[in-house]
């Protein structure tokens, strides 16, 4: 395990990342995950131009299924999961979560080290609020193992140890095929840091855990409702928190449903379900990410099968409810994943079944995105990370 003395420096020096200014000229470093049986080699990196939305590729760092990325506070390290072994690949297989150095100023990635994720099919991470660990959600094609979490110590010079914690869960749900077992899809923290959240798409449950870092209950332990319970079948995927905490917002990918959810010191109560497909649509759906616009105003939402399209919500500041502004073709297959950039000027969201990314430019007033977007042909995007050189 990581010593104390260095997890506290790792986390200030996280957080005092956070209150860095937005770069002078406007240009981020745009950090792209991917999958590797393609076109891909693994992560790359561009300088991405707030003013213009140009994207120009500067590096990229082989690694196998980099399908989901989180870079640490002090944007000296990003993370990787090795989402293996997919479908077909050998249940024995295990993930990995792999770790690099970053060098925003120049935009390069160093190999630093990878350890196993205790699991199948890593497809989520996310740091503790105290930058102390990596969690990481291990959704598992496989019935055994089946869906866990695993939470990995970060050290002060940004590798990772082996898991300290893994958490299995049990059950499944009446979709055959999708949910013959559980499959945690997503980690994610309260905003007062106490309580983590695992969704899971196989037993239709949004998990919570209590997160005591000082051993007063073991890094990690269920609550005493343990649980809240979506519709049978729906398969929970993502979950984000509103920027003042009241409010939670979640994917369902199988019922492909966005749905606000109050919250209130480690519970989730579901206040409102919304269908993202249009009204007779009759293909294939599945909800996958959603993002808030930088000031909260706005939620989005993609969604896949033969939708392929980005839903655009208004948030009610008073209720947390959502309602219906507009809606963009993604302009490809299976837009699994997609980012706002910190101005709020642009989304970018990758069609990882059509090798390209679009980056469309948004309206902060209305929340709309423009037509004509800039095209980035890249092999199976997924996953987007904006850095502050």
């Amino acid at each position: 395990m990581v010593s104390v003395a260095a997890s506290s420096a790792f986390a200030q020096t996280s957080t005092a990342a956070t209150a860095a200014q937005p770069p002078a000229d406007g240009v981020y470093d745009l950090v792209v995950g991917t999958y590797t049986g393609g076109k891909s080699e693994g992560i790359y990196v561009y300088r991405f131009d707030t003013n213009t939305g140009d994207a120009q590729q500067v590096s990229v760092a082989k690694t196998v299924n980099p399908s989901y990325l989180v870079v640490s506070r002090d944007k000296r390290f990003v993370y990787a999961v090795n989402e293996l072994p997919g479908d077909n690949g050998p249940a024995s297989l295990r993930g990995d979560v792999s770790a690099f150095g970053f060098d925003a100023a120049s935009g390069q990635l160093t190999f630093l080290d990878k350890v196993s994720a205790q699991g199948n099919d890593p497809c989520y991470l996310s740091l503790s609020p105290d930058g102390r660990y990596l969690f990481v959600a291990n959704y598992s094609v496989a019935a055994d193992p089946g869906g866990s979490f695993a939470v990995l110590p970060i050290q002060q010079d940004g590798k990772l140890g082996e898991a300290v914690l893994g958490v299995h869960h049990e059950g499944g749900g009446p979709v055959k095929g999708r949910q013959d077992n559980a499959h945690v899809h997503s980690t994610v923290f309260s905003p007062d840091g106490q309580y983590l959240f695992t969704q899971d798409l196989g037993t239709d449950k949004l998990y919570a855990y209590r997160y005591t870092p000082d051993g007063s209950r073991g890094l990690v332990g269920p609550t005493e409702w343990r649980y809240t319970e979506m519709k049978a079948g729906s398969g929970p995927r993502h979950l984000v928190f509103g920027n003042d905490g009241r409010y939670a917002y979640l994917t369902s990918e199988l019922a492909g449903t966005v749905s606000a959810l109050r919250y209130h010191d480690g519970h989730l109560t579901v206040e409102q379900v919304v269908k993202l497909a249009e009204p007779g649509f009759t293909g294939a759906v599945g909800a996958a990410a959603l993002h808030l616009s930088p000031d909260g105003k706005f939620l989005y939402v993609s969604n896949r099968g033969d939708a392929n399209d980005i839903s655009i919500f208004a948030v009610d500041a008073a209720s947390g409810k959502l309602t219906r502004v507009g809606r963009q073709a993604s302009l490809g297959k299976s837009p699994r994943e997609f980012a706002i950039d910190p101005t709020g000027r642009w989304l970018i969201v990758g069609n990882q079944n059509s090798d390209t990314a679009y980056v469309f430019r948004r309206d902060p007033q209305t929340g709309l995105l423009a037509p004509n977007p800039k095209r980035i042909d890249i092999g199976s995007p997924v996953d987007f990370k904006f850095v502050a050189p």
